[in-house]
């Protein structure tokens, strides 16, 4: 997804010349040819993720399209305070992107660990919170960045995700749901979000009877479309690499809650949550033994 999502914002870039990118110190064999092409518009911060957010915010309020770039939890967690008060606060046009969500920095123990931000970001005003599936998702939320007023996160696999779209996303507006399979006769789907939907295809592929959706955007999320999934469906299960706490499940959860005490649903499906438990998980593996353990697997 990071190949994708810059070789998409150099596309953007050539036609907007108010696009910087900021990274902290890395993405090096990633963000060159960016740098390459756009020299004056590419500034490497250094590894001070909390002094990247406040000079994103300064130059946002000058004009600029900022995307700030480093692994998981480091433009996220560490600066959550200048993310709030430098960028948020003041509805700026920046974007926080986040690379190797979830366990894809898994040999680097819970310290590179992106398990949390989901949580943290959406209960943020105003933030809109990405979190793509495949690198085309990936593309198409980096387009569609480019003309959004306010701040965003998008949170990125790392690489090699499947791609399960055979062609360009368009006539995407904030909180579609996207599908990936659907049938007649299926009473149960998976809304996955990020890169764990391959877990879901592989279930599907070995005999499970359930339809497919992807969450590009958890928040907002269209809700008349997931009313009309929960009107559809007698169980939602919710995948995502993520703590259950505050995650893509809760965010489901919630909206369907709020729809069923305003009258809009007159059942509640059953919705079961499959994510990482509340619990660190401390030992060393790469990305699909730290899933299989956290019980992310079908």
């Amino acid at each position: 997804m990071r190949t994708a999502f810059i070789e998409q914002l150099i596309i953007e870039a050539r036609k907007n010349d108010k696009i910087l990118l900021l990274v902290g110190d890395l993405g090096f064999s990633v963000v060159e040819p960016f740098e390459k092409e756009f020299p004056n518009r590419y500034i490497n911060v250094g590894i001070c993720e909390q002094n990247m957010a406040g000079i994103a915010g300064g130059l946002a309020m000058n004009g600029y399209i900022v995307y700030c770039y480093s692994i998981g939890n480091f433009p996220t967690l560490r600066c959550i305070e200048q993310i709030r008060n430098d960028i948020v606060y003041y509805k700026s046009n920046v974007r926080i992107v986040s690379v190797g969500a979830g366990y894809a920095y898994g040999s680097q123990g819970v310290s590179h660990h992106a398990t949390e931000d989901i949580g943290m970001l959406r209960t943020l005003p105003d933030m809109v919170v990405c979190s793509p599936s495949d690198p085309e998702e990936a593309k198409m939320l980096t387009s569609l960045s480019v003309s959004y007023q306010g701040p965003m996160y998008i949170r990125l696999g790392k690489a090699g995700e499947t791609v399960f779209h055979s062609k360009q996303i368009s006539n995407y507006s904030i909180g579609d749901l996207l599908p990936i399979k659907v049938s007649d006769n299926s009473k149960t789907v998976i809304l996955a979000s990020g890169s764990v939907l391959k877990y879901a295809e592989d279930g599907i592929s070995h005999g499970l009877n359930y339809d497919l959706y992807t969450i590009p955007v958890i928040k907002p999320i269209n809700k008349e479309q997931l009313c009309a999934i929960a009107v559809r469906y007698e169980q939602i299960i919710v995948l995502e690499e993520h703590q259950k706490s505050c995650g893509v499940g809760s965010a489901v959860i919630e909206q369907l809650s709020d729809a069923y005490s305003e009258g809009s649903i007159k059942r509640f499906p059953k919705v079961l949550r499959k994510g990482i438990n509340d619990i660190f998980y401390s030992v060393v593996g790469n990305q699909d033994y730290l899933c299989k353990l956290a019980g992310l697997r079908f």
